[in-house]
């Protein structure tokens, strides 16, 4: 068993998102807020994790074990304050961690370092860490007041003084708990309040009756902010792309105009990638170093070998798998296709369902046309074939090696290595026709 638990809150309603999607099922970066807070206790070493989610709420807890197959899921009925919350996990508790420490599904921006300084605060010697911010606007929060670098007491605001409202060090309501002390803190909290709940902030006051050390860690406003609305869900997506942007870089991407770029969670981009202006990277993308992506373009489930260059105004669908040194120009879309080494795709084409082979041309205007309305057909390409503008490639159907299609062809037939393909009507004039047909057609 590890030494630490991790208890995320996820019960929420989020009423203010107005929407039929739970709360902390809303995507930043292309991932559930919850997945984001499990990611970052499992980063922290959280091999134990409980979340506690609201009745019926199976999808919330699919989430969290999608991130975590054995997370334990613990449903509370009433909602009734955050030490509710928590005790609805005492099975878990009872388990005999060292340290528990609690957070929420709602605060996307957490990271895994910022945990491991509630726990390091925890082994130097306190029984409760919490987590506070240095508040731009204090309004509405709870109060931390410190004395001698210890956490003597959380304000809520209503029952501050004028000297405690002046302070600026707010609490975020993360809190790290030494295992041995949590029990019998939680059942010593009452709901002795205008509202009639049980709130984890009352530990402060329960432990300090005991001469229990409290100590506040703080942490950056924007990585503890909570998500209520969508207002609130702009500005967590805008902070978590400046964090991926800024990581991208600093690992050596290059991107002409980063505030243009849009990354997911888990785009991987190598050494000496360029990415220009207005560039979407949708979930799954994998780009090798050397590469460069240009403007407009827009990229989802896919692989980008070294040195190829993508775009503009290109579009790689899932399954685009492109070798070293590939073109793929503008106006073109590829899709559940592998575009060997050398490559080119360099205008307004759609392959789909296809190998390319090394070093073939496909020109400007070619289709594959791989579905017939009921199943998907694949289309092969040989090495240094060579695929004419406005060329219909109907699969399933195979061009050999070294192979020539003629522009304006519709090819139904499998093509033979090094052989030219024709498949097109006969041009036919017609000496006369026009002065004919305007004559007929001429008006009175």
């Amino acid at each position: 068993m590890a030494d630490t638990l991790f208890v995320v809150l996820a019960a929420g309603e989020g009423t203010r998102m107005r929407s039929s999607v739970p709360k902390v099922l809303h995507k930043i970066a292309g991932r559930e807020m919850l997945a984001h807070v499990v990611a970052a206790a499992l980063a922290a070493g959280g091999a134990d994790i409980a979340v506690v989610v609201g009745p019926g709420r199976e999808d919330v807890a699919a989430c969290a074990r999608t991130m975590h197959p054995d997370c334990k899921v613990f449903v509370q009925t009433e909602r009734l304050g955050t030490a509710h919350a928590v005790l609805a996990a005492r099975e878990a508790l009872k388990a005999g961690y060292k340290h528990v420490v609690v957070l929420f599904g709602d605060t996307p921006l957490i990271t895994s370092a910022t945990l491991e300084r509630m726990i390091d605060a925890l082994r130097d010697g306190a029984g409760i860490a919490v987590l506070g911010f240095e508040a731009e606007n204090p309004a509405g929060y709870g109060r931390l007041v410190t004395e001698a670098g210890e956490l003597t007491a959380i304000v809520e605001e209503k029952d501050a003084s004028d000297a405690e409202r002046a302070i600026t060090l707010c609490n975020s309501g993360v809190m790290a708990f030494s295992g041995e002390l949590m029990p019998n803190l939680l059942d010593s909290i009452g709901n002795d309040n205008a509202k009639g709940e049980y709130y984890l902030t009352d530990a402060i006051a329960l432990a300090r009756s005991l001469d229990v050390k409290t100590v506040s860690r703080v942490a950056d406003e924007t990585e503890v902010g909570g998500v209520n609305d969508r207002i609130q869900l702009a500005a967590a997506e805008y902070a978590m792309q400046q964090r991926l942007r800024e990581a991208a870089m600093i690992s050596g991407v290059t991107m002409r105009d980063p505030q243009s770029v849009y990354m997911n969670h888990d785009t991987k981009l190598g050494a000496d990638v360029i990415v220009e202006q207005n560039v979407v990277f949708g979930p799954g993308v994998t780009i090798e170093s050397g590469a460069q992506v240009r403007a407009f373009s827009h990229l989802e489930g896919c692989r980008v070998g070294a040195n190829a260059q993508i775009g503009p105004y290109a579009r790689l669908r899932p399954g685009a798998d492109l070798a070293k040194g590939v073109r793929i120009g503008n106006f073109v879309e590829i899709k559940n296709a592998r575009i060997a080494e050398g490559a080119k795709v360099n205008h307004l084409s759609y392959v789909g369902d296809a190998t390319v082979g090394e070093a073939a041309n496909i020109g400007a205007g070619t289709i594959t046309c791989n579905y017939d309305g009921v199943s998907k057909h694949r289309t092969e390409i040989g090495a240094n074939a060579f695929i004419g503008s406005n060329s219909a490639l109907v699969a399933p159907v195979s061009i050999g090696a070294g192979a020539y299609v003629g522009s304006g062809s519709v090819i139904t037939k499998d093509v033979e290595a090094d052989t030219l393909a024709v498949g097109r009507g006969r041009q036919v004039e017609i000496p006369g026709w026009v002065a004919r047909w305007r004559g007929k057609h001429k008006k009175g």
